[in-house]
Protein backbone atom coordinates (compact mmCIF):
# COMPACT_ATOMS: atom_id res chain seq x y z
CA UNK A 1 0.00 0.00 0.00
CA UNK A 2 2.72 2.36 0.56
CA UNK A 3 4.19 1.40 -2.26
CA UNK A 4 1.45 2.17 -4.50
CA UNK A 5 1.18 6.07 -2.67
CA UNK A 6 4.31 6.59 -3.01
CA UNK A 7 4.11 6.08 -6.64
CA UNK A 8 0.88 8.16 -6.75
CA UNK A 9 2.27 11.01 -5.28
CA UNK A 10 5.65 10.90 -8.13
CA UNK A 11 3.07 11.23 -10.67
CA UNK A 12 1.53 13.79 -8.88
CA UNK A 13 4.90 15.71 -8.18
CA UNK A 14 6.19 14.91 -12.17
CA UNK A 15 2.26 16.48 -13.39
CA UNK A 16 2.97 19.50 -11.19
CA UNK A 17 6.66 20.49 -12.20
CA UNK A 18 5.19 20.99 -15.70
CA UNK A 19 2.14 22.32 -14.79
CA UNK A 20 4.05 24.97 -12.45
CA UNK A 21 6.00 25.97 -15.13
CA UNK A 22 3.74 25.99 -18.29
CA UNK A 23 0.11 26.74 -16.30
CA UNK A 24 -1.05 23.86 -18.70
CA UNK A 25 -4.15 22.12 -17.73
CA UNK A 26 -3.70 18.98 -15.40
CA UNK A 27 -5.22 16.22 -17.46
CA UNK A 28 -2.60 16.75 -20.35
CA UNK A 29 -0.09 15.51 -18.00
CA UNK A 30 0.39 11.60 -16.84
CA UNK A 31 3.72 10.48 -16.12
CA UNK A 32 5.16 7.29 -13.92
CA UNK A 33 8.42 7.18 -12.25
CA UNK A 34 10.46 3.89 -12.20
CA UNK A 35 10.43 2.41 -8.99
CA UNK A 36 14.05 0.37 -8.82
CA UNK A 37 16.33 3.94 -8.76
CA UNK A 38 19.99 3.49 -8.20
CA UNK A 39 21.25 4.16 -4.93
CA UNK A 40 23.46 6.87 -6.13
CA UNK A 41 23.16 9.99 -7.57
CA UNK A 42 25.36 11.08 -11.30
CA UNK A 43 25.15 12.20 -14.23
CA UNK A 44 23.17 10.72 -17.40
CA UNK A 45 21.52 12.09 -20.18
CA UNK A 46 17.85 13.00 -21.32
CA UNK A 47 18.74 13.17 -25.15
CA UNK A 48 21.66 14.50 -26.88
CA UNK A 49 23.20 16.81 -24.72
CA UNK A 50 21.14 17.52 -22.08
CA UNK A 51 22.13 16.50 -18.64
CA UNK A 52 21.13 14.78 -15.92
CA UNK A 53 22.42 14.84 -12.53
CA UNK A 54 20.52 12.34 -10.11
CA UNK A 55 19.26 8.76 -9.50
CA UNK A 56 18.67 6.53 -12.82
CA UNK A 57 16.78 3.43 -13.08
CA UNK A 58 17.25 2.30 -16.68
CA UNK A 59 21.47 1.86 -16.89
CA UNK A 60 24.90 3.41 -14.48
CA UNK A 61 25.21 7.03 -14.26
CA UNK A 62 27.91 8.32 -14.10
CA UNK A 63 30.73 10.42 -11.39
CA UNK A 64 31.70 12.68 -14.01
CA UNK A 65 30.24 14.66 -16.31
CA UNK A 66 32.97 13.88 -19.11
CA UNK A 67 32.32 10.42 -18.87
CA UNK A 68 30.00 8.40 -21.25
CA UNK A 69 26.58 9.13 -19.76
CA UNK A 70 23.50 6.68 -20.40
CA UNK A 71 20.82 8.05 -22.24
CA UNK A 72 17.71 7.52 -20.65
CA UNK A 73 15.57 8.92 -23.32
CA UNK A 74 16.17 5.21 -24.68
CA UNK A 75 14.10 4.07 -21.68
CA UNK A 76 11.21 6.17 -21.70
CA UNK A 77 7.98 4.34 -22.98
CA UNK A 78 3.98 4.94 -23.10
CA UNK A 79 1.46 2.94 -21.96
CA UNK A 80 -1.64 4.17 -22.70
CA UNK A 81 -1.62 7.43 -22.15
CA UNK A 82 1.31 7.45 -19.25
CA UNK A 83 5.02 8.23 -19.62
CA UNK A 84 7.03 5.48 -17.70
CA UNK A 85 10.31 7.18 -16.69
CA UNK A 86 13.23 5.52 -15.87
CA UNK A 87 14.26 8.64 -13.14
CA UNK A 88 12.54 11.26 -11.45
CA UNK A 89 12.51 14.54 -13.66
CA UNK A 90 11.46 16.11 -10.15
CA UNK A 91 14.99 15.33 -8.33
CA UNK A 92 16.82 16.13 -11.52
CA UNK A 93 15.40 19.72 -11.84
CA UNK A 94 16.09 20.08 -7.80
CA UNK A 95 19.42 18.96 -8.22
CA UNK A 96 19.75 21.55 -11.00
CA UNK A 97 18.36 24.48 -9.76
CA UNK A 98 19.83 23.96 -6.24
CA UNK A 99 23.53 22.95 -7.85
CA UNK A 100 23.40 19.77 -5.31
CA UNK A 101 25.36 18.77 -8.77
CA UNK A 102 28.34 20.88 -7.28
CA UNK A 103 31.07 19.74 -4.87
CA UNK A 104 29.41 16.07 -4.05
CA UNK A 105 32.74 14.63 -4.47
CA UNK A 106 35.39 14.22 -1.78
CA UNK A 107 38.31 16.32 -3.99
CA UNK A 108 35.38 18.68 -4.59
CA UNK A 109 34.78 19.27 -1.02
CA UNK A 110 38.68 19.56 -0.35
CA UNK A 111 38.86 21.80 -2.79
CA UNK A 112 35.52 23.82 -1.17
CA UNK A 113 37.47 23.76 2.22
CA UNK A 114 40.80 25.43 0.54
CA UNK A 115 38.92 28.01 -1.73
CA UNK A 116 37.27 28.96 2.14
CA UNK A 117 40.42 29.38 3.41
CA UNK A 118 41.73 31.50 0.01
CA UNK A 119 38.40 33.69 0.38
CA UNK A 120 38.55 34.84 3.99
CA UNK A 121 42.53 35.41 3.21
CA UNK A 122 41.72 37.55 0.46
CA UNK A 123 39.22 39.14 2.06
CA UNK A 124 40.83 40.37 4.91
CA UNK A 125 43.57 41.96 2.17
CA UNK A 126 40.57 43.28 -0.60
CA UNK A 127 40.49 46.83 1.40
CA UNK A 128 44.46 47.41 0.68
CA UNK A 129 44.42 45.97 -3.05
CA UNK A 130 43.74 48.36 -5.89
CA UNK A 131 41.38 46.95 -9.17
CA UNK A 132 44.63 46.13 -10.91
CA UNK A 133 45.60 43.56 -8.23
CA UNK A 134 42.54 42.38 -7.54
CA UNK A 135 41.66 41.70 -11.39
CA UNK A 136 45.19 39.69 -11.63
CA UNK A 137 44.63 37.48 -8.62
CA UNK A 138 41.23 36.65 -9.97
CA UNK A 139 42.53 35.84 -13.59
CA UNK A 140 44.84 33.48 -11.94
CA UNK A 141 42.10 32.14 -9.79
CA UNK A 142 39.67 31.68 -12.65
CA UNK A 143 42.43 30.87 -15.58
CA UNK A 144 40.45 27.25 -15.94
CA UNK A 145 37.07 28.75 -16.42
CA UNK A 146 36.85 27.85 -20.42
CA UNK A 147 37.69 23.98 -19.34
CA UNK A 148 34.58 23.20 -17.42
CA UNK A 149 32.35 21.29 -19.24
CA UNK A 150 29.16 22.05 -17.45
CA UNK A 151 26.97 23.86 -17.40
CA UNK A 152 27.14 25.06 -20.64
CA UNK A 153 28.62 28.50 -21.31
CA UNK A 154 27.74 30.93 -21.73
CA UNK A 155 23.57 30.14 -20.70
CA UNK A 156 22.74 26.82 -19.65
CA UNK A 157 19.31 25.93 -20.62
CA UNK A 158 19.26 22.23 -19.38
CA UNK A 159 16.23 22.51 -16.87
CA UNK A 160 14.22 24.09 -20.12
CA UNK A 161 14.94 21.47 -22.27
CA UNK A 162 14.09 18.76 -19.77
CA UNK A 163 10.67 20.36 -19.65
CA UNK A 164 10.07 20.82 -23.52
CA UNK A 165 11.17 17.33 -23.49
CA UNK A 166 8.83 15.92 -20.81
CA UNK A 167 5.74 18.37 -22.89
CA UNK A 168 6.33 16.57 -26.18
CA UNK A 169 6.30 13.15 -24.63
CA UNK A 170 2.99 13.98 -22.59
CA UNK A 171 1.48 15.31 -26.22
CA UNK A 172 2.34 11.67 -27.58
CA UNK A 173 0.94 9.93 -25.22
CA UNK A 174 -2.18 11.86 -25.18
CA UNK A 175 -2.05 12.17 -28.62
CA UNK A 176 -2.50 15.98 -29.05
CA UNK A 177 -0.93 18.21 -31.47
CA UNK A 178 -1.10 21.30 -29.20
CA UNK A 179 -1.74 21.94 -25.57
CA UNK A 180 -2.64 25.18 -24.30
CA UNK A 181 -0.73 27.24 -21.65
CA UNK A 182 -0.23 30.50 -20.15
CA UNK A 183 2.18 32.46 -21.45
CA UNK A 184 5.71 33.51 -19.70
CA UNK A 185 5.50 37.09 -19.51
CA UNK A 186 2.38 39.61 -19.41
CA UNK A 187 0.58 40.86 -22.32
CA UNK A 188 2.30 37.64 -24.70
CA UNK A 189 5.56 39.75 -24.69
CA UNK A 190 8.59 37.22 -25.98
CA UNK A 191 10.99 37.48 -22.88
CA UNK A 192 11.77 39.63 -19.67
CA UNK A 193 14.88 41.66 -18.93
CA UNK A 194 15.78 43.02 -15.82
CA UNK A 195 18.86 45.41 -15.02
CA UNK A 196 20.48 45.28 -11.78
CA UNK A 197 23.26 47.12 -9.60
CA UNK A 198 25.05 45.97 -6.96
CA UNK A 199 26.44 49.00 -5.23
CA UNK A 200 29.60 47.61 -3.11
CA UNK A 201 31.97 51.35 -2.56
CA UNK A 202 31.02 54.50 -0.90
CA UNK A 203 32.90 56.28 -4.48
CA UNK A 204 29.57 53.76 -6.23
CA UNK A 205 27.10 54.40 -3.99
CA UNK A 206 27.96 58.34 -5.19
CA UNK A 207 28.25 57.69 -8.58
CA UNK A 208 24.48 56.44 -8.15
CA UNK A 209 22.44 59.36 -9.41
CA UNK A 210 24.80 59.69 -12.59
CA UNK A 211 24.14 56.01 -13.30
CA UNK A 212 20.09 56.74 -12.65
CA UNK A 213 20.27 59.83 -15.42
CA UNK A 214 22.16 57.42 -17.75
CA UNK A 215 19.56 54.64 -17.21
CA UNK A 216 16.87 56.83 -17.65
CA UNK A 217 18.22 58.21 -20.74
CA UNK A 218 17.07 55.14 -22.37
CA UNK A 219 13.56 55.00 -20.25
CA UNK A 220 15.01 51.99 -18.42
CA UNK A 221 14.32 51.60 -14.53
CA UNK A 222 16.74 49.29 -12.40
CA UNK A 223 17.22 47.78 -9.17
CA UNK A 224 20.21 49.38 -6.73
CA UNK A 225 21.31 46.44 -4.14
CA UNK A 226 22.66 48.03 -1.06
CA UNK A 227 25.35 46.86 1.61
CA UNK A 228 23.61 47.93 5.45
CA UNK A 229 26.63 47.59 6.98
CA UNK A 230 30.26 48.99 7.05
CA UNK A 231 30.97 50.19 3.17
CA UNK A 232 29.29 53.19 3.08
CA UNK A 233 27.16 55.14 5.20
CA UNK A 234 23.00 55.08 4.09
CA UNK A 235 20.90 57.87 4.78
CA UNK A 236 17.19 56.60 4.06
CA UNK A 237 16.65 59.96 2.30
CA UNK A 238 18.61 59.26 -1.03
CA UNK A 239 16.75 55.87 -0.92
CA UNK A 240 13.71 58.03 -0.65
CA UNK A 241 15.07 59.78 -3.42
CA UNK A 242 16.34 56.87 -5.54
CA UNK A 243 12.62 55.11 -5.16
CA UNK A 244 10.57 58.54 -6.25
CA UNK A 245 12.50 58.62 -9.44
CA UNK A 246 10.94 54.90 -10.04
CA UNK A 247 14.48 52.74 -9.24
CA UNK A 248 14.33 49.58 -7.04
CA UNK A 249 16.57 49.51 -3.30
CA UNK A 250 17.51 46.00 -2.43
CA UNK A 251 19.66 44.52 -0.08
CA UNK A 252 23.36 43.21 -0.77
CA UNK A 253 24.50 40.98 1.73
CA UNK A 254 25.60 42.55 5.26
CA UNK A 255 28.76 44.47 5.10
CA UNK A 256 30.28 42.36 1.93
CA UNK A 257 33.10 40.56 3.93
CA UNK A 258 32.47 37.18 1.90
CA UNK A 259 31.63 35.51 5.50
CA UNK A 260 27.94 35.70 5.04
CA UNK A 261 27.85 31.56 4.56
CA UNK A 262 30.85 30.33 6.50
CA UNK A 263 28.91 28.34 8.88
CA UNK A 264 25.10 27.71 9.62
CA UNK A 265 25.03 29.49 13.15
CA UNK A 266 26.50 32.67 11.73
CA UNK A 267 24.77 32.83 8.54
CA UNK A 268 21.31 32.30 11.03
CA UNK A 269 22.76 35.81 13.30
CA UNK A 270 23.18 37.75 9.87
CA UNK A 271 20.41 36.69 8.67
CA UNK A 272 18.13 38.49 11.24
CA UNK A 273 19.61 41.82 11.30
CA UNK A 274 19.78 41.32 7.22
CA UNK A 275 16.24 41.02 7.96
CA UNK A 276 15.75 44.09 10.12
CA UNK A 277 17.39 46.18 7.28
CA UNK A 278 15.19 45.16 4.59
CA UNK A 279 12.36 46.23 6.85
CA UNK A 280 14.00 49.34 7.79
CA UNK A 281 14.85 50.28 3.72
CA UNK A 282 11.61 48.32 2.46
CA UNK A 283 13.56 46.19 0.56
CA UNK A 284 11.67 43.02 -0.93
CA UNK A 285 15.01 41.22 -2.94
CA UNK A 286 17.83 40.06 -1.22
CA UNK A 287 21.08 39.51 -3.53
CA UNK A 288 24.67 37.66 -1.69
CA UNK A 289 28.00 39.38 -1.79
CA UNK A 290 30.19 38.08 -5.08
CA UNK A 291 27.36 35.47 -5.56
CA UNK A 292 28.18 33.43 -2.93
CA UNK A 293 24.98 31.17 -1.82
CA UNK A 294 23.14 28.31 -0.38
CA UNK A 295 19.59 28.37 -1.18
CA UNK A 296 19.02 25.82 0.71
CA UNK A 297 19.50 27.93 4.09
CA UNK A 298 17.47 30.78 2.37
CA UNK A 299 14.26 29.96 4.33
CA UNK A 300 15.69 32.20 7.05
CA UNK A 301 15.69 35.13 4.89
CA UNK A 302 12.99 37.45 5.07
CA UNK A 303 12.49 38.29 1.17
CA UNK A 304 9.99 37.77 -1.75
CA UNK A 305 12.95 36.96 -3.78
CA UNK A 306 16.70 36.52 -4.08
CA UNK A 307 18.43 37.16 -6.84
CA UNK A 308 21.44 35.11 -6.13
CA UNK A 309 21.97 32.38 -8.44
CA UNK A 310 24.16 32.20 -11.49
CA UNK A 311 22.62 30.08 -14.60
CA UNK A 312 26.40 29.90 -14.94
CA UNK A 313 29.16 30.61 -12.91
CA UNK A 314 32.59 29.85 -15.20
CA UNK A 315 33.24 33.66 -14.11
CA UNK A 316 32.58 33.52 -10.31
CA UNK A 317 34.57 32.26 -7.32
CA UNK A 318 31.78 29.66 -6.52
CA UNK A 319 31.62 27.96 -9.68
CA UNK A 320 27.63 25.82 -10.67
CA UNK A 321 25.14 27.12 -11.70
CA UNK A 322 21.18 26.66 -11.52
CA UNK A 323 20.69 25.66 -15.37
CA UNK A 324 17.69 27.52 -15.69
CA UNK A 325 16.92 30.86 -17.75
CA UNK A 326 13.12 31.20 -15.51
CA UNK A 327 12.17 32.22 -11.97
CA UNK A 328 11.98 29.40 -9.66
CA UNK A 329 10.22 28.87 -6.50
CA UNK A 330 12.50 28.05 -3.58
CA UNK A 331 10.49 27.13 -0.10
CA UNK A 332 8.58 30.77 0.64
CA UNK A 333 10.96 32.67 -1.78
CA UNK A 334 11.18 33.36 -5.75
CA UNK A 335 14.74 33.18 -7.04
CA UNK A 336 15.04 35.49 -9.97
CA UNK A 337 18.53 33.37 -11.22
CA UNK A 338 21.41 35.50 -12.66
CA UNK A 339 21.36 34.95 -16.28
CA UNK A 340 24.09 36.97 -17.84
CA UNK A 341 27.48 38.16 -17.20
CA UNK A 342 28.05 40.84 -14.79
CA UNK A 343 30.20 43.45 -15.99
CA UNK A 344 32.92 43.26 -13.67
CA UNK A 345 33.67 39.88 -15.02
CA UNK A 346 33.83 40.85 -19.04
CA UNK A 347 35.66 44.05 -18.18
CA UNK A 348 38.60 42.52 -15.63
CA UNK A 349 38.36 38.97 -16.51
CA UNK A 350 37.89 37.93 -19.77
CA UNK A 351 39.15 41.83 -20.93
CA UNK A 352 36.09 42.23 -23.11
CA UNK A 353 34.99 45.98 -23.42
CA UNK A 354 32.13 45.27 -25.73
CA UNK A 355 28.79 43.80 -25.79
CA UNK A 356 29.47 40.89 -27.72
CA UNK A 357 29.47 38.35 -24.61
CA UNK A 358 25.91 39.85 -23.61
CA UNK A 359 24.42 40.24 -26.81
CA UNK A 360 24.90 36.18 -27.51
CA UNK A 361 23.72 35.56 -23.79
CA UNK A 362 20.33 37.67 -24.81
CA UNK A 363 20.14 35.66 -28.15
CA UNK A 364 20.27 31.95 -26.26
CA UNK A 365 17.85 33.66 -23.76
CA UNK A 366 15.38 34.70 -26.21
CA UNK A 367 15.50 31.55 -27.62
CA UNK A 368 13.66 29.70 -24.81
CA UNK A 369 11.49 33.02 -23.86
CA UNK A 370 13.56 33.82 -20.69
CA UNK A 371 14.87 36.52 -17.94
CA UNK A 372 17.63 38.26 -18.79
CA UNK A 373 19.04 39.64 -15.75
CA UNK A 374 22.33 41.10 -15.38
CA UNK A 375 23.70 42.95 -12.71
CA UNK A 376 26.12 46.12 -13.45
CA UNK A 377 27.99 47.72 -10.88
CA UNK A 378 28.16 51.30 -10.30
CA UNK A 379 31.40 51.27 -8.77
CA UNK A 380 32.81 49.82 -12.45
CA UNK A 381 31.15 51.98 -14.36
CA UNK A 382 32.74 55.13 -13.17
CA UNK A 383 35.33 54.56 -15.77
CA UNK A 384 34.20 56.31 -19.08
CA UNK A 385 35.15 53.51 -21.05
CA UNK A 386 33.34 51.08 -19.29
CA UNK A 387 30.11 53.47 -19.29
CA UNK A 388 30.23 53.47 -23.18
CA UNK A 389 29.83 49.93 -23.04
CA UNK A 390 27.02 49.92 -20.05
CA UNK A 391 25.04 52.85 -23.02
CA UNK A 392 25.91 50.34 -25.52
CA UNK A 393 24.22 47.73 -23.85
CA UNK A 394 21.16 50.54 -22.71
CA UNK A 395 20.59 50.83 -26.46
CA UNK A 396 20.60 47.65 -27.42
CA UNK A 397 17.84 46.34 -24.44
CA UNK A 398 15.81 49.77 -25.60
CA UNK A 399 15.88 48.55 -28.83
CA UNK A 400 14.44 44.77 -28.12
CA UNK A 401 11.68 46.86 -26.25
CA UNK A 402 10.84 49.12 -28.94
CA UNK A 403 10.11 46.11 -31.33
CA UNK A 404 8.27 44.27 -28.71
CA UNK A 405 10.50 41.63 -27.92
CA UNK A 406 11.51 41.90 -24.30
CA UNK A 407 9.61 43.32 -21.04
CA UNK A 408 12.23 45.33 -19.45
CA UNK A 409 10.87 45.05 -15.80
CA UNK A 410 12.36 45.85 -12.28
CA UNK A 411 13.02 42.20 -9.85
CA UNK A 412 10.18 43.07 -7.85
CA UNK A 413 8.02 43.66 -10.77
CA UNK A 414 9.27 39.90 -12.30
CA UNK A 415 8.74 38.33 -9.30
CA UNK A 416 4.89 39.82 -8.44
CA UNK A 417 4.43 38.54 -12.56
CA UNK A 418 5.63 35.29 -11.51
CA UNK A 419 3.70 34.98 -8.51
CA UNK A 420 0.77 36.14 -9.94
CA UNK A 421 0.81 33.97 -12.62
CA UNK A 422 1.48 30.93 -10.56
CA UNK A 423 -2.07 31.90 -9.25
CA UNK A 424 -3.75 31.14 -12.67
CA UNK A 425 -5.02 28.80 -14.45
CA UNK A 426 -6.90 27.31 -17.77
CA UNK A 427 -10.26 26.28 -17.59
CA UNK A 428 -11.97 24.91 -20.42
CA UNK A 429 -15.45 27.01 -21.84
CA UNK A 430 -16.79 25.01 -24.31
CA UNK A 431 -14.71 24.01 -27.45
CA UNK A 432 -12.12 27.21 -26.02
CA UNK A 433 -9.88 27.67 -23.61
CA UNK A 434 -9.99 30.55 -20.75
CA UNK A 435 -7.80 31.91 -18.25
CA UNK A 436 -8.94 32.35 -14.24
CA UNK A 437 -7.71 33.96 -11.82
CA UNK A 438 -6.47 37.03 -10.25
CA UNK A 439 -4.40 39.17 -12.89
CA UNK A 440 -5.72 37.25 -15.68
CA UNK A 441 -6.26 40.53 -18.05
CA UNK A 442 -2.17 40.62 -18.02
CA UNK A 443 -2.06 36.87 -19.37
CA UNK A 444 -2.29 35.48 -22.64
CA UNK A 445 -3.26 31.79 -24.00
CA UNK A 446 -0.55 29.97 -26.08
CA UNK A 447 -0.39 26.92 -27.76
CA UNK A 448 2.62 24.18 -28.00
CA UNK A 449 3.12 22.38 -30.53
CA UNK A 450 5.88 20.17 -31.95
CA UNK A 451 7.86 21.05 -34.84
CA UNK A 452 10.76 19.00 -36.17
CA UNK A 453 10.97 17.26 -33.23
CA UNK A 454 11.28 20.38 -31.30
CA UNK A 455 8.88 22.36 -29.19
CA UNK A 456 7.86 25.47 -30.63
CA UNK A 457 4.90 28.21 -29.46
CA UNK A 458 2.07 29.96 -30.89
CA UNK A 459 -0.79 32.45 -29.67
CA UNK A 460 -4.60 31.82 -29.85
CA UNK A 461 -5.07 34.72 -32.51
CA UNK A 462 -2.39 33.39 -34.95
CA UNK A 463 -4.09 29.68 -35.49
Amino acid sequence: MLQVESSINEQVQVGRLLTDHFRCPDDFVDFVVHDNLTADSGYFQFGPGVTCYGQCASGDTAASVTDSLHDALQQVSISGSSVHLPFDPVQVVNNLRHERYAGNHASSRTANKTSSLVRMLYYLARPLLPVAVRKHLQRRYLRDWSKIPFPNWPVDRTVENILEQLLMLSMKSKNVTRIPFIWFWPDGISSCTAVTHDVETADGFDFCTQLMDLNDSFGIKSSFQIVPEERYAVPLARLDAMRERGFEINIHDLNHDGNLLANRDEFLRRACEINLYAKEFGARGFRSAVLYRNIDWYDALDFSYDMSVPNVAHLDPQRGGCCTVFPFFNGKMLELPVTMSQDYSLYHILNDYSIGVWKEQISLIREKHGLMQMIVHPDYNIDPAARRVYAELLSYLSDLRAQGETWIALPGEVAAWWRLRSGLRLVKQGASWRIQGEGQEKARIAYARIVNGKLAYEFEATL
